[in-house]
């Protein structure tokens, strides 16, 4: 069994994600909202997009009770009210729970639980569920308990229905498919909006669906990528998160391009994992803005 060795939470931050349409004094309204209340701001990311007018900002703040949390967001609810703001806030003491969906391939649900485990991703993954058992081994390894729900067509309400039991039973914050070769229904993803997040093994828009690597090979292409997105009702069509790519040769089959392929998926959703729990992403549409790490 690999055990962990994750350090203490830092002190506790309050982060705020932030969005509406650009108009002048939004920083200063923003900012002394934070100052009244006597709030320390460690950092703050803006961003404005000139093509729609809308305006975006993640702002982190020292956790330092000044108000009872629950007050803090009843009294920033008015303010976003009167200013119309879009807002959702995060306190880092309270770590993200993480559920991974699985079927086969253990590339990236591996990475992933062995960042948990040596702290790089500061959250909670307290289970993992797959339609075939083959990771079971693999979540022993990790000390998880694992749910072995199979699927057909028959199937699929009773099985997603069980998967709904199990992320409500479990407290779950957010859902990653880590190579989950199935497809969510639209009830689903529409259920867990912006909750989701999947990896898909090619470079989006680029090859869709099944077999992209192998699509890619077709085409002769001399780079290949994985892409991670949130789900939504539409195949491969979510807004994207994180995206990388590799060079590769007309000399490397199609076996190659998955093998090296899998280096690329498991660093791009991990990253996308990163920024999803560190609440530095805003869904803007069919885009995201990922605001930068470290902050």
């Amino acid at each position: 069994m690999i055990s962990s060795s994750k350090e203490p939470l830092p002190m506790s931050s309050i982060v705020f994600l932030i969005q509406c349409p650009d108009q002048k004094g939004l920083v200063a309204g923003i900012t002394n909202f934070f100052a009244e209340r006597e709030y320390n701001i460690l950092h703050c990311q803006q961003y404005t997009n000139v093509q729609d007018g809308q305006y975006f900002m993640r702002i982190k703040l020292e956790d330092e009770a000044n108000l009872d949390r629950s007050e803090l967001e009843q009294q920033f609810s008015d303010f976003a009210t009167k200013t119309g703001l879009i807002w959702s806030v995060r306190y880092t003491d309270q770590p993200y729970r993480v559920a991974l969906l699985v079927t086969k391939a253990s590339h990236c649900p591996y990475d992933l639980l062995l960042r948990e485990v040596e702290g790089e991703l500061k959250c909670d993954i307290p289970l993992i569920i797959g339609n075939h058992d083959d990771l079971a081994g693999m979540a022993k390894q990790f000390d998880k308990p694992f749910y072995h729900l199979p699927i057909t067509k028959g199937t699929k309400p009773q099985q997603e229905a069980q998967i709904k039991e199990l992320l409500k039973e479990y407290d779950i914050d957010l859902v990653v498919m880590a190579r989950y070769m199935q497809i969510l229904s639209e009830q689903f993803v529409e259920e867990f909006a912006g909750r989701v997040i999947n990896i898909h093994h090619g470079f989006l828009p680029a090859f869709q669906g099944a077999k992209p690597y192998h699509q890619a090979y077709d085409r002769g292409v001399k780079i290949i990528g994985a892409t991670s997105h949130y789900a939504t009702a539409d195949l491969d069509e979510g807004p994207i998160i994180e995206q990388d790519v590799e060079r590769v040769m007309h000399g490397n089959s199609p076996e190659d391009l998955v093998m090296i392929g899998k280096d690329i998926e498991r660093l791009v959703l991990a990253r996308a994992v990163k920024a999803h729990i560190e609440h530095r992403i805003i869904i803007s549409g069919r885009r995201t803005i990922v605001f930068s790490e470290g902050a």
